[in-house]
């Protein structure tokens, strides 16, 4: 939501609902998105994986920055279709196109994880 005031500092109280909101979120991606929860799971694996792998901070910050960009489209994504299914399930042309539009995100970003991950720890095992 937007402030009231403008772009002046945000108070405490004001940074920690924020926060709240965000974590409400995570629930609700978490219980009702089995996507997100898949995404979860890999990045629990992949995530220590990364830290363990890459050699020095920018390569464990590739590696494991581009699983987090995976969960982070998976949350917009889910975010789509939610808004979607809000105004009914009936079929909508464009309703569907942005639909696809958020899965294809979603997979381009899990392709930039194959390609970071590849080209980072591909060479050290073959």
């Amino acid at each position: 939501m937007a402030d009231e005031t403008g772009h002046l500092p945000r108070r405490p109280g004001r940074i920690l609902k924020a926060a709240q909101w965000s974590l409400q979120g995570l629930r609700a991606a978490w219980l009702h998105e089995s996507s997100f929860r898949l995404e979860v799971y890999l990045f629990v694996v992949l995530g220590p994986l990364g830290f363990w792998l890459g050699k020095d901070g920018v390569e464990r910050v590739l590696l494991i920055g581009s699983c987090l960009l995976v969960l982070s489209m998976e949350l917009l994504n889910s975010a789509v279709e939610a808004v979607i299914e809000r105004y009914g399930a009936e079929f909508h042309e464009l309703a569907g196109r942005a639909k696809d539009m958020g899965s294809a995100a979603v997979f381009v970003l899990m392709l930039n994880v194959l390609l970071t991950w590849g080209l980072i720890v591909g060479p050290r095992w073959f």
